[in-house]
C-alpha cells in the first residue's frame, strides 16, 4: 500500500492532477498494487485566505508519505516568489530532494522546433543538483536603495552535495543503459572555484564506473548542442542554476511544457513529481489544458517507487495516445478535452 500526498495546487493544477490520478488508478488495477491518497490544499488560494504558505507541521506530515504528486504552484493574485520559495523551494530543501530529474524525450507525432530532428534524436536526461548553488539564498544587500547599493548572491557548493548528485548520475546512467555516457555541464573556464570542485569530483567518482564514458561541455556549448545535435547526449549532470536553464530548453525541444514532467528526488526519503509547466491560470476551468505532462509525472512516480512494469505500461499508453490520437500538445488544440485525454490514456493502459 503506497501512501501518496496529492497537492493539486493552483490554476489548472487540479485539472491535470485529476487526469494523472485517473491513469494511476487504471495502471494500479492492471498491475495489482494498492495506493491511497491524501490531498493538501497548499497553494495560492490558501495563502490568500490564511497568509501562510506551508502551515506548521506540514513538512513533517509529508515525510510520512511514499511520494508527493504536485499539480502546479502559482497564483495571479500572489506576488511572484512567495509561493515558489515558501512551498516549492522549501519542500525541496527541507525534504532534501537533492536531485531534479528531467527526462527530455520527444514522442512520435509531437511537433519539434528543430529542423530534421525526430524521436530518435531527442532522448536524454538532465540530472540537476537541487538543494545547493545559487538557490540557497546566501547573500544580501549593502546600502540598499542608494546609488552605492551592492547585491551579493553566493553559489554554495559542498563536496557532499556535489558528490551525491554526481554519484546518482553515474548510477542512473548505468541503469538507463543506452549510450552509457555522462556529460558534466559546467563553466570551468570562468567559475573556477565551484566547477573545479564539480570537475574533480566528477572524475574521482567516475573512476568507480569504468563502464560509463565521461564527457564535459560548457553550459553555453550545451545549449548550442541541444539545438544542433541533441542526439549527442545521453545523461547530463549539472548544478542548480545551469540545470534550471537547460531543462526549460529541453522542454521546448521535446514539444513544450505540456509534455515535460520532472521529479524532485530524495533517494533515501520522499520524492515529489510534477508537470514542468506552470499553473496556466488563463485556462482554468475550461477543460482545454494538456494533462500529458502530469500523467508523465505519475509515470515517473511509479518508476521511482519501483513499479517499473507499471511505469513502462503507462509510458507506452502515453506514447500511443500522443502518437495516434492527439492533434497537438497546445492547450485548446489537442482535439480532445483535458478529461478526454486522460480517458484515452487510461483506456490504453487497460487495453495494453
Amino acid at each position: 500500500m503506497y501512501k501518496i500526498a496529492v497537492i493539486p495546487g493552483d490554476g489548472t493544477g487540479p485539472e491535470v492532477v485529476a487526469e494523472g490520478l485517473k491513469c494511476l488508478g487504471a495502471v494500479a488495477e492492471k498491475f495489482s498494487f494498492k495506493y491511497e491518497t491524501t490531498t493538501f490544499d497548499f497553494g495560492g488560494e490558501r495563502y490568500l485566505r490564511t497568509g501562510e504558505t506551508l502551515p506548521d507541521g506540514a513538512l513533517d506530515e509529508l515525510r510520512k508519505f511514499d511520494a508527493i504528486y504536485l499539480g502546479a504552484i502559482g497564483h495571479p493574485d500572489v506576488k511572484p516568489g512567495i509561493l515558489e520559495k515558501g512551498i516549492l523551494l522549501r519542500t525541496r530543501f527541507e525534504l532534501d530532494q537533492y536531485i531534479n530529474l528531467r527526462p527530455v524525450k520527444l514522442y512520435p507525432n509531437v511537433d519539434c522546433p528543430l529542423k530534421d530532428k525526430g524521436p530518435a534524436d531527442i532522448d536524454f536526461v538532465v540530472i540537476r543538483e537541487n538543494t545547493e548553488g545559487l538557490y540557497t539564498g546566501s547573500g544580501g544587500f549593502l546600502k540598499k536603495g542608494t546609488p552605492d547599493e551592492v547585491a551579493i548572491q553566493t553559489s554554495i557548493n559542498t563536496r557532499k552535495g556535489v558528490e551525491r548528485c554526481i554519484r546518482y548520475a553515474f548510477e542512473y546512467t548505468r541503469r538507463r543503459n543506452r549510450r552509457k555516457t555522462l556529460t558534466l555541464c559546467g563553466k570551468t573556464n570562468v567559475l573556477t572555484f565551484a566547477f573545479d570542485l564539480w570537475e574533480r569530483t566528477f572524475h574521482e567518482v567516475g573512476a568507480e564506473y569504468p563502464d560509463i564514458k565521461r564527457d564535459y561541455a560548457h553550459v553555453d556549448a550545451t545549449t548550442m548542442w541541444m539545438v544542433k545535435n541533441p542526439e549527442w547526449f545521453d545523461v547530463i549532470v549539472t548544478d542548480n542554476m545551469f540545470g534550471d536553464i537547460i531543462t526549460d530548453l529541453g522542454a521546448m525541444i521535446q514539444g513544450g511544457m505540456g509534455v515535460a514532467a520532472g521529479g524532485n528526488i530524495n533517494p533515501e526519503g520522499v520524492s515529489m513529481f510534477e508537470p514542468i509547466g506552470g499553473s496556466a491560470p488563463k485556462y482554468t476551468g475550461q477543460g482545454v489544458i494538456n494533462p500529458i505532462a502530469a500523467i508523465g509525472a505519475a509515470q515517473m512516480l511509479l518508476d521511482t517507487l519501483g513499479e517499473t512494469k507499471a511505469a513502462e505500461c503507462l509510458e507506452k499508453a502515453i506514447i500511443e495516445v500522443v502518437g495516434t490520437k492527439m492533434k497537438s500538445m497546445s492547450a485548446g488544440k489537442m482535439g480532445y478535452s483535458t478529461s478526454q485525454v486522460g480517458d484515452l490514456v487510461a483506456e490504453a493502459v487497460r487495453n495494453a
